[in-house]
This record gives structure tokens, sequence and C-alpha cells, in this order.
């Protein structure tokens, strides 16, 4: 029996990857490592899930062991690349494997550092490959890669050194990377252009051919310019200061220059728009509106003349119009704002667009106008619908040149006004557009009539002496019996008139825009549109339609027109304010009113209005662009919406106050509830008044009664008041006197015994005085005869001590030299007897010391002598010493002596103080005695007062009394004749 062998099973992909990848991790040879990957790059196409779940990180650790040899990392770089790119119909192919593998790099630091570190070498794969496979990291996890790139060793200068691989698939590669790595991180875009990347991208940009030549690598280049400088003011600092502007201006003229007249490809001529377009971007991120370094841009790229190229670029007919209406939005933005540049941009000349040339010249564009000529006639006259976003970026251009130039609007409205009154048919005067229009131009081309109405929209815009300037237009002469009418009632003629015949929405959109803000705050302007009544009834009539598709933007116009007019409106309108606010509520109701604002609200047109591009899409090839609104006016609408939408409910009697050209129009809201509050308090103080007028009726009438019974007793009283105050009067007469007598004999008595005591105080005084001078110079002859006797004692005891002292000193002097004499004669005797004893023998010896003993002995006597008259001189000092103290004592005898007699002066200076303080006393007690007189007469004054008071009281109760009978004879009371007699005796009596 022979068995038949069996075929061996089929190894599955998964397996035989499996089996690869365990190869790759094993292998000891670089060529079996290398075979491993042959095999696992031809399953990455088909089966990039298992390979990368089985040999992903081998592969990557194959780059770091094998990362020396060339042919090995080229397998290993293409296998990760198919991995990131599979085949589409791979039912393995995701993006969770994308985001996997990006995974796999990103959070390991190493593996995006080896990546890197593979630019470094020369080999054209390697570099590659690696710039390749970092794209397609970066796709798949930008952020992460970002950091990742930012934070490895040299990682952004060896990307920046790409560019300079001679290498174009390299170099471009390297372009692409960088392009997709600085959109967005402002540190990335920092780094690479410190690292002289705006030099290389302009040395690419030159070597491609410049804008007119370049391909697809030019344009890239400027992406990638475009991204370092978007919102980066650092890098757009660099950009000034490192020439680049310059380089700016010279690469605009290389499309500028005329051509040869060679027919261009199209495929050629398209990459040159597309590379214009990115141009004209890079010169709109430099001139961003409210970014930092606008103004030094605008002033840099007027420096050298790319306002002017731009603006040449703009008006070339042989220019796409999208690259056309690019430039003239790139020249508004570099005058924006800029007074002094929006000035010299009106002196620069244009080339004049002719639609049909018919000469040459016209189709070589010679004829040569004024810029603002040229954009009117841009925006005015270009009918071609594919020509809509030349002609808004035209009228952009034209409002960058209003933008913040009171003056330059101001001068622009004036000579439209003039060619206005001037007559004839100005195409490009907004004014004649928009007060004469065509009816055929308008049906063929209302934006015509939409660009006039922005346009002197712009010029009015919050601008009272342009509101004023354009309301004197009229049209009629007085003078001759015409109707004189005025700017603003022609152009709401216009407006009710298109409404009615249903011409485009644009139109009448844009008349409505003009006038809500011409009448936004301007009295004179609501006034001058109310004097037309029929004008509120048309609008009302508008509104009052039902609602149709594209009639809401119109209707809520037309509502915010109405509620603009009643808010500024006055009680001085030719329609009062009463009168408009009673017609929109009775013809016009305030939930329709509220309803159409709403609606115009919420449009798309207008909500959406920031998101919405406000241009004609360029693949559309016929129709009309859908731009209703200018950006101003919306912000103009969101702003006062609520304002106006709540003017309908408030009070009629309530106007606005506006301030024009520094003068106040119409009564302030401030004021109107100031007056109003004062009427209140007024109206409560009358209340208040009326109300203490009846209690005080009620209390007269209580008074009356009480007055007749007060006037009763009161003429009792008064007669019986002025008996006794005559009888007081007659008694304080009388005691006044005796009390004048006896103060004025208490007054002599005390001056009496004044004097007296005047005259024994100056006695004693005199007697002291001379007692105390009597001795005081007795003391005083003491004390100079004791001072004398003293001084005398002193200078005996002073000159017999001196006397003392030189006979002592004499002595001791006379003692001392003859002492230090004999002790000489001495020592030389004794020096002499040595002498001699050496000379002397033995035997002579004896001799002479005896004779030495005997002169020693002198010598003692001598000495005893001098000690004898020593101790004398010592006793004679004693002497001197006790003399000292005897005169020390006498002096301080003397001194005590002095001092009693010194106790003695202070205690007769103390007696003359007290006899002065007598005196004074005296003096005192005599004041006291004249005030006390003073006293009485002043009492005696008080006393007379006091009477003289009391007459005028009486004379106070008698007009008193009289007037109350006059007044009881107005209200009509009887007056006794008795009374009156009373009186008549009271008045003899006084």
């Amino acid at each position: 029996m022979f068995s038949i062998a069996t075929a061996p099973a089929k190894q599955s992909a998964t397996d035989t990857i499996a089996v690869l990848s365990g190869r790759l991790g094993s292998a000891t040879l670089l060529e079996d490592r290398r075979a491993a990957i042959l095999g696992l790059r031809s399953f990455a196409k088909d089966f990039p899930a298992t390979v990368s779940s089985s040999a992903l990180r081998g592969l990557i650790g194959s780059l770091a062991k094998d990362g020396e040899d060339v042919d090995t990392v080229k397998v290993v770089l293409e296998t990760l690349l198919i991995l990131f790119t599979p085949n589409e119909d791979s039912p393995e192919a995701s993006d969770e494997v994308l985001l996997w593998l990006a995974d796999e790099f990103t959070q390991r630091q190493e593996n995006v550092t080896l990546l890197l570190d593979f630019l470094e070498t020369n080999d054209f794969y390697s570099r590659l490959y690696s710039l390749q496979l970092l794209g397609a990291i970066l796709s798949a996890r930008t952020e992460r890669t970002e950091e990742c790139i930012f934070t490895a060793p040299l990682g952004i200068p060896r990307l920046v050194a790409t560019l300079d691989d001679r290498r174009d698939a390299i170099r471009n590669e390297g372009i692409t990377l960088l392009t997709s790595l600085t959109p967005a991180s402002i540190d990335i875009q920092k780094l690479v252009a410190f690292e002289n990347a705006f030099e290389r991208i302009f040395a690419i940009i030159e070597s491609e051919g410049s804008l007119s030549e370049g391909g697809r690598t030019v344009e890239d280049c400027l992406i990638f310019l475009a991204n370092l400088l978007r919102r980066n003011a650092s890098n757009q600092t660099l950009f000034r200061e490192s020439g680049c502007v310059k380089k700016l201006a010279d690469l605009l003229q290389s499309v500028l220059r005329p051509g040869d007249g060679e027919d261009v490809a199209i495929w050629a001529q398209s990459q040159r728009n597309r590379n214009v377009y990115a141009f004209l971007s890079i010169l709109r991120l430099l001139l961003t509106p409210g970014s930092a370094g606008v103004s030094q841009n605008q002033k840099l790229l007027w420096k050298h003349g790319l306002c002017a190229d731009v603006l040449h670029l703009a008006f070339s007919s042989d220019i796409q119009m999208e690259i056309r209406a690019e430039a003239l939005t790139a020249c508004g933005d570099m005058i924006r704002d800029s007074a002094a540049l929006q000035e010299s941009f009106a002196q620069l000349t244009v080339s004049k667009m002719v639609n049909t040339p018919t000469t040459p010249s016209e189709a070589r564009g010679h004829e040569e106008i004024y810029v603002i000529d040229g954009l009117l006639d841009l925006i005015l006259n270009l009918q071609d619908s594919a020509a809509f976003n030349v002609r808004y970026a035209a009228s952009e251009c034209l409002k960058a040149y209003f933008s913040n130039h009171l003056n330059v609007r101001l001068h622009f409205l004036a000579r439209a006004i003039e060619g206005y009154q001037a007559g004839g048919e100005e195409t490009t005067n907004a004014l004649t557009v928009l007060l004469a229009p065509s009816a055929e131009q308008s049906a063929s081309d209302p934006y015509q009539l939409w660009f006039a109405a922005v346009i002197t929209f712009h010029l009015l815009y919050d601008n009272s002496a342009a509101k004023a300037k354009a309301l004197s237009l009229t049209e009629g002469d007085a003078n001759e019996d015409e109707e004189v009418v005025t700017s603003i009632q022609t152009v709401t003629a216009h407006l009710l008139t298109g409404i009615r015949r249903g011409d485009d929405a644009r139109i009448s959109v844009g008349y409505l825009m003009l006038l809500t803000i011409w009448l936004f705050e301007d009295l004179d302007a609501v006034n001058d549109f109310l004097s037309e009544g029929s004008n509120i009834q048309s609008l009302i009539q508008a509104i009052s339609q039902p609602v149709m598709e594209g009639s809401e933007v119109v209707q809520g116009l037309c509502a915010m027109l109405l509620g603009i007019a009643y808010e500024f409106s006055t009680k001085d309108s030719p329609v009062p304010r009463t009168t408009l606010h009673s017609i929109l509520t009775t013809r016009l109701d305030r939930e329709q009113y509220l309803d159409r604002l709403l609606k115009l609200r919420s449009h798309p047109l207008l909500r959406d209005f920031e998101t919405i591009p406000q241009r004609r899409d360029p693949a559309i090839l016929s129709g009309l662009a859908d731009v209703y609104f200018d950006a101003v006016f919306v912000n103009f609408f969101k702003d006062n919406y609520s304002r106006i939408a709540r003017a309908i409910d408030r009070s009629p009697e309530l106007e606005i106050s506006v301030i024009t050209n520094g003068v106040q129009k119409g009564i302030s809201r401030e004021l109107v509830d100031s007056l109003r509050e004062q009427i209140r308090e007024k109206d409560k103080i009358i209340e208040e008044a009326k109300e203490a007028a009846e209690s005080q009726a009620s209390r007269l009438s209580q008074e009356q009664g009480e007055h007749r019974r007060f006037k009763e007793e009161a003429s009792k009283e008064l007669q019986k008041s002025q008996e006794e105050a005559r009888r007081e009067l007659a008694v304080a007469i009388a005691a006044q006197e005796g009390l004048q007598r006896s103060h004025e004999a208490e007054i002599r008595k005390l001056q009496g015994i004044q004097s007296a005591r005047d005259v024994e105080n100056q006695k004693q005084i005199a007697t002291v005085k001379s007692a105390a001078s009597a001795k005081e110079s007795e003391y005083e002859k003491k004390l100079s005869s004791m001072k004398a006797a003293v001084a005398a004692k002193d200078s005996a005891v002073e000159q017999q001590l001196t006397a003392v002292k030189k006979v002592a000193q004499t002595e001791a002097e006379h003692i001392r030299r003859r002492h230090d004499g004999e002790i000489a004669d001495l020592r030389a005797t004794i020096s002499s007897l040595e002498a001699s004893l050496q000379k002397v023998s033995s035997s002579d010896r004896g001799a002479v010391v005896l004779r030495l003993k005997y002169a020693l002995q002198a010598n003692l006597d001598r000495e005893r002598d001098s000690q004898s008259k020593e101790q004398e001189l010592q006793v004679k000092s004693r002497e001197v010493d006790k003399l000292g103290k005897e005169l020390d004592s006498w002096r301080e005898k003397h001194a005590a002596t002095t001092a009693e007699l010194e106790e003695s002066a202070k205690e007769l200076a103390r007696q003359l103080e007290e006899a002065k303080q007598q005196v004074e006393d005296a003096q005192k007690h005599t004041a006291k005695i004249e005030a006390t007189l003073a006293a009485s007469k002043d009492e005696k004054e008080s006393v007379q007062s006091e009477l003289d008071d009391l007459l005028i009281v009486f004379a106070d109760l008698e007009d008193q009394v009289a007037k109350q009978k006059k007044r009881l004879r107005e209200l009509g009371e009887p007056v006794s004749d008795a009374e009156e007699d009373e009186s008549d005796a009271e008045d003899d009596v006084d």
C-alpha cells in the first residue's frame, strides 16, 4: 500500500505577519532583519492594523538599531509611510489605526527625535521619507507632534535647514511640513522666523520664477510666509526690520511688467493667479485691523509703492476678477484710518476701465483718471453681474478712504452736491444716481442704486455736518412758485415708488438703510421727513401687507424707519408726536410693529451677516449676489434694536433731547422728569395750603368770638393797667429821686474818706521811704568801711606773706648753693685723696685714711647745719600757712557780715513793697467806689428806660385797641358809644 503525500496547509497573512515580526525581533544578522522588513512592507498596504500591532515597535527599534545602514532605514521608513497610507479598500484601513500609529511616535519623545536625526544625513531617501513621515504624524496628532518637535534638540533648525537642500523633492517636502507646522503655534512661528526663514523663502520664490512664472512651490512658499506673519507681531516686526517689504514690492513688479505677447497656457495662468492671490493675502495679513504695528506696516508699504502697484493691478483688464477684487480690498486696508495716506491716495491716477474698447488706446487703457473717479466708475458703471466682487471691493476701498476722516467725507459730499446741481448725466456721481435714477438702469442693475445708497450712507453716518449739508440740497425755486423738494423727500418718494412698483428688494434696502441712518438723532431730518404726510401712510401700508418670501427685510426696515421717526419727533414736528403715536397705534398696532422688527432681526441675511461671505460665488454663471446689507448698518441695527423696539411704548409727552453741532434740540427727558417732579411737589404743597386755609378759616371764626370777649376784658384791663401804671410811675420817679440823692450823699462821703486815706497813705509811704533810705545809706557806709578794712588787712597780710616767702626762698637758695658747693669740694677732696692713696705706700695709707675720716666728719657737720636751717625754714613756712588761715577766717567773717547787710537790705525792700501794695489797695478801693457810683448811674438809667418802655407799651395797647375797633367795624360788628367815649377819654388822658 502506498500513502499519498498531502500538500502543506496554506499559511494565512496574519500568521505570516506574525512570523515576520518574530524574525524581525530575534534575527541577529542585518540581512535577516532587512528581509523581514521587506516582507512586512508587502503586507502593510492591505493589512495595516495587523502589521502595526505586530511589528510597529520592532520597525521603530530597527530605525534606532540599524540607523547607520541606509538601505535598512529606507525600507523601514517606506513601510511606516505605507502604514499611514493604506489601501482605501482594505478592511483594516481606519482612522483609529492612523491615530494609534501617531500615538506610538508622539507618546515617546525619542521616536520623534529619531526621525529628526535622519535629517542630518545626506541620504536622499532618509531625509525625504523622514519629512513625509513627520508630516503624516503631524496630520494625525497635530498638537502633540508640534510639542515634540518644539522640545526636540535642534528640531526646528533641522527642519528649516531642509529649505537649503538643492534637491527639489526634499526642499518642497520641507516647505510642506513647515507650512503644516506653523498655522497656529506662535512659539514655533517665532523659532522658524528667527532661523532666517524669510530670506530662504524669498530666495526659493526668486529661484522658482517669482509670482508670474513660479509654480506650486511659489504658492506653498507664500502660504508658509502667511503662516509666519498671521497674528504674530514679533514676526511682523522682524519682517519689517529685515527689509522684506522691499522684496514684496520686487515680487509684484514681475506681474506688472508687460509681457512679450506670447500666449500663456491655461494652467500657467491659473497658477499665476493663485500666486498673486496668495501674495495679496500676505499684504492683508500685515494690515489686519486692530493688530499691533498696522500703522507702521501701512506707512512702509506706501513708502515702497506697493499701494500704487496693487492699485494698478486692480485696474488691469487682463487680471482675473477675483484678483482685482482682492487687490482693491488690500488697497483699502493700506489707507484705512490714516489721514495722511487717505489724502495722498486721492492724488493717485489709474487707467480708466472701458467695457467695450473701440480703439487700441482704449484697449490698452491709456486714459488716466484720478483713483476716486476710477473707483466710482467701477462701482456705479460696471454692470456685469460676474464683476460684483470687484464692485463690492471698490466700495470697500472707497469706505476705507472715508474712514475716520470727516474732512474727506465733507469734501466728497460737497463735490457730489456741486456735480448734481450742475446738471448733466454724470454717471460717477452717487447723488445723481440716487436722486435721479433711471428705471431701465434700476431694473437691469439694482446694485447701482444700492451702491450709491451705501456710499451716501457712509458719508452721513455719525456726521451731523454732512447730514445738514445733504438736507440743504433741494429742487425747485420758491421764488417762481415752484414746489421745493428736499433730498430726503426725493429719496423717500423713490423708495415708496419702488415698493409700489415691485422693484428689486436691494434697491429698497439701500434707500431704507440711508433714511434710517439719516433720521437717527437728527430732529431736522425727522421734521423734513414728516413734512410730507403721505410718507407715514405709505410706509404703514407697506408694513401691513401680508408677509411674503423676501418681503420680511423691506417690511422690517420700514417698521424701523417709522420707529426712528417717532422716537425723534417732537410736538412741533409737522406731524406732532401725539398724532404720530396715535397713527402708529391705530393703523399699525404694537404687535405688528414688533413682529416686523423681530422678523428682520432673525432673518438669516442679518442674523448670520458675520458668517456669510459678502461676495458672489464665481462658480455661479448668472444671477445676482445675495448681498443686502452693509456691515456698518448691521452693527448700527444690532446696537439700537432694543431702543427702537421700545419706542412705540414711550409716551408721546416724552421727547428725546439730541445735541447736534453743540446745540441741544428737543426736550430732555431728564428735564421733563424733573419738571414733573416739581409739579407733583407743588400740587402737594397747594393741597396742604388749602387744608391749612380751611383750618385757618375755622380758627378765625373761633378767634373772632374770643376776640370780642378779649376786647371787653382788654378795655377793662387797659383802664386798670393805665391807672396802676400811673401810680407805679409816680412811685418809681419818687424812688428814683430818693435813690439818686442817697447815692450822691454816699459818694461824697466815700470820696472824703478816700481822700483822707490817700493823704494818710502818702504820709506813711514818705515815712517808710525816708527810713528805708536812711537805713540803706547807713548800711552802705558800714559796708564800705568794712570792705576798706578788709582790703587793707588783706593787702598787709599779702605783703607780709610775700616778704616771708621771698626771705625763705632766698635763704633756701643760698643754703642749697652752699651745700652744693661743699658737696663738690668734698667730692674733689675725696678724689684727690683716692689718687694720693694710690700713690702713697702702705705705710702712709693710715695717715691718709685718718685725714679722710676728718674730712667726712666735717662734711657730716655741715649736713647737720643745713638740716637745722631747713627745719627753721619749715617753721617759717608753717607761720606763713597760719597767717594764710587767719586771712581766710577773716574773709569768712567778712562774707558773713556782708550777707547780714544784704539780708537787711532785702528786708527794707520788702517793707517798701508792702507800702506800695497798700497804696495799690487804696487805689483799687477808690476804683471800686467809682464803679459803684457808675453802677448806680446805670441803675438810674435802666429805671428811666423801664419807665419809657412802660409808656411805649401803653401807647401800643391804645393803638391795638384802636385797630381792634377798626377791624370790628370792618367786620360789621357794632361798637358802643361808651367804648368810643372811653377811648376818647383815654386819648384826653394821654
